[in-house]
């Protein structure tokens, strides 16, 4: 494989050290005005300021790329997905603009339960084929790595062929793919037993098959309750299983405390969570992630993520790609969102969806900056000022976009 040198970028290096950033750390992005990154066998061998020594690298058989000035930043990391599901919802979509609500819908038998008898009827070849075209659609607009939730099986078969497809899409993409056990995702109105058979049987089922899975829930009026969420939890921690949650989307029931004291990696959605909530969780090493694509799509409620950093906590912020709540496979359309929404900077929101959702998914030290022997997971923007990412919105992606040092998207740049 030939050596790789990007050379003459505005170099956002988001260099971080070993913890996620928070405070006025969120706003620096460790900028190198003028420089170059060389790569070798997919990895990051030097990360170069010309102005410091003009002398740039130069490795053997080196392709060169010239980016006249251009951001080169981290790809971008999507730490809460949905994104392997059959059937449509377009339905439900006219429904809400004739006035229900997500929990109308829901608890109507629709919303997550009409995806569910999607996936139920779709084979495993039919879920990795589609979620498949969906990473093809991500990669477009600059994310390389993409966390990947279950939840539509709600039963052991199909939620294992759910992760199966997941991993199967992730072996036939050139993404870094990140699976998740969901099957606490809602309530199997047709199934008595649907909590004790979650917790009892699919659990460790999906762990057996898949040691040290993340498990996730939904923790929601409607959905799973702060007690049977608890109960689940403490199962999958007797199997190895780290904690995610969704929690506080509508309805603040306590699970954001309960998650911090039981060590979950982060608490996601946050919309309803009370001052202090957000203070419990900011003083914790429990991460925050915040969706803010899903207010746009429903009821345009969005976390108070400014609070919750003013109180020094740790952010990320995610797509929430899914056929209900949030239909948009656009990280920069998430930024555009969280800087108009949520107030955060174009510096702050682009540490959310780098090296801070690299750290939800605990995969830092491979990628989310650009550091010497990390994943060469970069984007090169078409724009001189990386404000820009997040000032339009509704734009393409990256000029070029490289995972593991591979060009994996690459389209005409204009000039500047």
């Amino acid at each position: 494989m030939n050596d790789l040198l990007i050379t003459n970028a505005r170099i956002l290096t988001l260099a971080a050290g070993t913890i996620p950033r928070r405070s006025s750390a969120m706003r620096n992005l460790s900028i190198i005005d003028n420089g170059s990154v060389l790569i070798r066998n997919g990895r990051i061998v030097e990360v170069h300021d010309n102005s410091q020594n003009p002398q740039t690298p130069v490795g053997g058989n080196a392709t060169t790329i010239d980016a006249h000035g251009r951001v080169l930043m981290p790809a971008f990391v999507d730490c809460h997905t949905h994104a392997c599901w059959a059937g449509q919802r377009f339905d439900e979509f006219e429904q809400k603009l004739a006035g229900a609500t997500y929990l109308d819908i829901l608890k109507a038998g629709g919303g997550i339960m009409s995806t569910v008898r999607a996936v139920r009827s779709a084979t495993q070849t039919e879920l990795t084929d589609l979620l498949h075209l969906r990473l093809t659609r991500m990669a477009a607009l600059g994310t390389t790595t993409v966390e990947i939730k279950s939840g539509y099986g709600l039963d052991t078969d199909t939620e294992i062929k759910m992760l199966r497809a997941i991993e199967a899409s992730s072996e036939m993409s050139p993404l870094h793919v990140s699976p998740t056990f969901l099957g606490a995702h809602a309530i199997d109105p047709d199934n008595p037993k649907f909590i004790e058979q979650t917790i009892l049987d699919t659990l460790p089922a999906v762990a057996t098959e898949f040691p040290g899975i993340t498990c996730d829930a939904y923790c929601e009026d409607g959905a799973w309750s702060l007690d049977e969420t608890t109960r689940l939890f403490e199962k999958a921690q007797q199997l190895g299983c780290p904690l995610r949650i969704h929690a506080d989307q509508f309805n603040a029931l306590g699970m954001t405390t309960r998650a911090v004291k039981m060590g979950a990696i982060s608490v996601d959605h946050l919309e309803a969570s009370t001052d202090s909530e957000l203070r419990i969780l900011a003083q914790s090493d429990t991460m925050g992630v915040v969706l803010p694509a899903s207010g746009f799509q429903l009821d345009d409620r969005y976390a108070p993520a400014r609070t919750f950093l003013d109180m020094n906590g740790a952010l990320a912020i995610a797509t929430n790609y899914n056929p209900g709540s949030a239909p948009s496979p656009s990280i920069p359309f998430t930024i555009a969102l969280t800087c108009r929404k949520l107030r955060l900077t174009p510096a702050e929101a682009i540490t959310c969806a780098t090296i801070n959702a690299a750290h939800v998914l605990r995969i830092s030290t491979e990628t989310g900056s650009i550091e010497t022997g990390k994943r060469a997971d970069l984007q090169l923007l078409d724009c001189i000022d990386e404000r820009e990412l997040s000032y339009e919105f509704a734009t393409p992606g990256p000029a070029l976009l490289l995972a593991a040092g591979q060009i994996i998207h690459q389209r005409g740049s204009s000039e500047h």
